[in-house]
């Protein structure tokens, strides 16, 4: 199986680090057959003393996530603004992010209208099978600290599912364009790009990411703005509003407090405050 194992770059979506806390974080690629599914894997260890917690917060790639834990299977579907998760204790999670296309072909139907986390048996036969045949080994591996083998083991189980569609890998494109492309601020632009009508946009990128192309190109934004909000030496705010196309610094503001819960410059400190305490 040619897998790649290389760990890759702190997550833009992580929006509280934690710097010192005991919680690793292993991002690793999929091999080439299961990465018609897979963008990445998301490999979660965390060992807490006693009565401490660590909150999470995070601003979610567009594109739903199959969560493999001791007590669960659900696949998550992308929220509409910051995911938060409390972790206490001693425990892992086998994440898999999937390619945005895909969660449509293994649900079955549009994304807009299914609740946050789906449970294993709404998926569609032949998925659901063979994600169920692949839990129990997943569980097994990462309970013994083995994230290559729960790798191989969930490769292994999804290698006969046949691949997403055109429209899949059309929703692929998309996603990638406002990606890599800060040019790209507006719907009608993004139509434009790839030839489709403002409304056929609409319905292609709701019904499998569950939001609209609008949602889509701010959520973008947003993670780069955090993440260029936590450099040791972050923007001044107007000149970053600027950068990431936003009319003024007021407008920029109140989008980002809106989603993250906190004002740039409040967020900033915040790190900053985090960074400096930690041992």
């Amino acid at each position: 199986m040619s897998q790649t194992t290389a760990a890759g770059p702190r997550s833009k979506g992580l929006l509280t680090p934690h710097p010192g806390a005991p919680v690793r974080i292993e991002r690793r690629f999929p091999g080439e057959a299961a990465g018609a599914f897979v963008r990445h894997y998301w490999l979660p260890r965390w060992a807490l003393p006693a009565g401490a917690e660590v909150r999470q917060g995070v601003l979610e790639y567009p594109t739903a996530n199959l969560v493999v834990e001791a007590d669960s299977v659900l696949l998550h579907r992308a929220s509409r603004g910051l995911s938060v998760r409390a972790l206490r204790g001693e425990g892992w999670a086998f994440g898999v992010m999937l390619r945005p296309g895909t969660a449509r072909s293994w649900t079955g139907v549009s994304l807009r209208g299914l609740p946050p986390a789906i449970p294993l048996p709404a998926l569609v036969p032949g998925t659901r099978e063979a994600v169920q045949a692949a839990v129990p080994a997943v569980r097994d591996r990462m309970a013994a600290g083995d994230d290559g083998g729960a790798l191989d083991a969930f490769e292994d189980a999804i290698a006969g599912l046949a691949a997403p569609g055109s429209d899949a890998a059309l929703v692929d494109a998309i996603v990638a364009a406002v990606e890599e492309d800060r040019d790209l601020l507006r719907v009608e632009q993004l139509a434009d790009r790839f030839g489709l009508g403002v409304r056929s946009l609409q319905r292609l990128v709701a019904g499998h990411i569950g939001f609209g192309p609008k949602w889509l190109i701010q959520r973008y934004r947003l993670q780069e703005a955090a993440a260029l909000l936590r450099a040791d030496d972050p923007p001044p705010i107007g000149m970053l509003a600027a950068d990431l196309g936003y009319a003024d610094q007021a407008h920029f503001t109140r989008e980002f407090k809106a989603v993250v819960g906190a004002t740039p410059g409040a967020y900033a400190a915040q790190v900053a405050a985090e960074r400096a305490g930690a041992p």
